[in-house]
């Protein structure tokens, strides 16, 4: 039987990647302001912001945020929307991972 860590650990992985290809599916060959009305209001978004230039502020900062996280792996803005989407997902998989192996030996 498998133990509950290890099917919380699959699940969390089966939603990051659900996050991941939704957004995908949404954003790949969009242009900036499909994928501006995409992510509008997510955590992912709201991440971006917080990775874009200093001294914007809204939209330009979560472009520029989406851009920035995007080319570092190589990519874009639609990159970067869709490691924004992905990456709460398996931060809270990882952690309620973490919390079920803790407890369980």
């Amino acid at each position: 039987m498998a133990k509950k860590s290890d099917i919380v650990g699959f699940t969390a992985g089966v939603a990051t990647v659900g996050a991941a290809g939704t957004t995908a599916t949404s954003v790949i060959g969009a242009s900036a302001a499909t994928i501006m009305a995409t992510t509008a209001g997510t955590t992912g978004a709201t991440l971006a912001a917080g990775a874009g230039a200093t001294g914007l502020a809204g939209g330009a900062a979560t472009a520029s945020g989406m851009a920035t996280i995007g080319s570092l792996v190589g990519g874009g803005m639609a990159a970067g929307a869709i490691i924004t989407a992905a990456a709460p997902v398996a931060a809270v998989g990882l952690v309620t991972y973490g919390i079920f192996k803790f407890f369980e030996d």
